[in-house]
């Protein structure tokens, strides 16, 4: 796999490798957190969608927010930071409403979504205030791991073990796709988006060590 820790011309192959003892912290956290969704959704592609783009929605809102104090406390220019991440959160919510269409989750996921979401926001948010760094290397760790299962959701696909449903009238809107588009077109625009998320993330966590925005 080809290691970058900026943007890529390739962007399916990228993995940020660690620089340092934070970076290697937050890579371990998020290998974990894959471990556990493995266990629990194994190839339940959607259903796993269902519920880790809930959890993806939160890390945007939350960095725009406090982006957005930091900004106006210092008042200073945001160099674009606040725009990009409300971006951000909203394309991992159309995701989200994307994926119920397509997974249908029962009354239990559903729960379980309002539980992780509730848990998620208010560690992220301490999280953030604290280690803003960190916690834009957590997100790309974990938009590195939802390329990883889109790709392989695309796979069960191809195989014919997934059925390649009719995409959601939803999907079609916001993506601009084709009216005939299925499930396959959906999945391979939101990988897209995910490289998009995560090369953006790993940027901002590198100009922070750097120094070029605090």
């Amino acid at each position: 796999m080809k290691h970058s820790n900026e943007f890529s011309a390739d962007p399916l192959n990228v993995h940020h490798k660690p620089l340092s003892m934070s970076d290697s912290a937050a890579l371990r956290v998020v290998k974990t957190m894959r471990f556990f969704a493995d266990k629990f959704f194994a190839k339940r592609y959607g259903h796993r969608a269902v519920v880790l783009e809930t959890v993806a929605a939160v890390p945007g809102m939350v960095g725009g927010l406090l982006q957005h104090l930091r900004a106006i406390r210092h008042i200073r220019d945001d160099q674009g930071w606040i725009k990009e991440l409300i971006e951000e959160a909203d394309n991992e919510r159309m995701h989200l409403m994307t994926f119920i269409h397509i997974a249908q989750p029962s009354r239990f996921e559903r729960t379980l979504i309002m539980v992780a979401q509730a848990v998620f926001y208010n560690l992220y948010f301490f999280f953030y205030l604290l280690a803003p760094k960190t916690a834009h290397r957590v997100v790309g760790y974990l938009e590195e791991e939802a390329v990883i299962s889109y790709t392989h959701y695309l796979e069960e696909i191809d195989a014919g073990r997934v059925e390649n449903v009719a995409a959601p009238q939803i999907a079609i809107k916001y993506w601009n796709l084709a009216s005939t588009a299925r499930l396959r077109d959906v999945v391979i625009v939101v990988r897209t988006d995910e490289a998009h998320h995560r090369d953006t993330n790993h940027h901002f966590a590198n100009q922070i060590a750097q120094g070029a925005h605090s």
